[in-house]
């Protein structure tokens, strides 16, 4: 199984690529989090794609291709893949095609659609750990302990991209620049449309009975 999430900002495209990842046995690749590693880490990549993240948009072509060819290279890839956050752009797309292939074999894509208003209001009260990098929801998922994490007890945070202006860039580069991506997929008769707005367990029913 080789899936593509595809959904804009606070779409739970993350919550729920992990849950089926899970499900599956096979690994959840975000390419979100190797890029905050990376810039907690202060690497050469991090360092690049710090000041364009803070901005709300998107890392180049380049640096993207070379870090998912590499991820996708591990061995727990072989028996297949949940890509989150990536291609988002269709030259990414493309390259990932070349990689993976397509038609029996290559790829499957699940589209999240969720309205910009809802996703604005998701992201503001978003909040997570930075030590063990569980994901909360002021209003929807609080945890169980104002601003601390049920898991490992340290203080939540609001990721720093986490604000209403970042967030309407990162939809505007969405749309500019990933919603191609669908068409691209559509196109080729591998996209799955699924209702991401409501209670997690039943966008995930949705998404299961898309690949079903």
């Amino acid at each position: 199984m080789r899936l593509i999430f595809i959904g804009p900002p606070g779409s739970g495209k993350g919550t729920q690529a992990k849950r089926l990842a899970g499900r599956l046995g096979i690994p959840h690749i975000s390419t979100g989090d190797m890029l905050r590693e990376a810039i907690a880490e202060g690497t050469d990549l991090g360092k690049k794609a710090a000041p364009v993240i803070a901005k709300g948009g998107l890392v180049s072509d380049d640096l993207m291709v070379g870090i998912i060819k590499d991820r996708l290279s591990k061995p727990d890839a072989t028996r297949g893949f949940i890509l989150d956050g990536y291609p988002r752009t269709v030259v990414q797309a493309e390259k990932l095609e070349k990689l993976v292939g397509n038609g029996k074999g290559g790829v499957r894509v699940v589209q999240l659609l969720v309205p910009d208003d809802v996703l604005v209001k998701r992201i503001a009260l978003r909040r997570s750990c930075p030590q063990c990098g569980a994901v909360y929801h002021l209003e929807s998922a609080p945890p169980a302990k104002d601003n601390v994490c049920d898991k490992c007890g340290a203080q939540l945070v609001a990721r720093p991209d986490d604000n209403e202006e970042s967030v309407r860039k990162r939809l505007e580069a969405f749309h500019e620049q990933t919603l191609p991506v669908a068409t691209f997929y559509r196109k080729k008769s591998v996209l799955r449309e699924v209702d991401g707005v409501g209670p997690a367990d039943e966008v995930f029913e949705r998404i299961e009975r898309s690949l079903s």
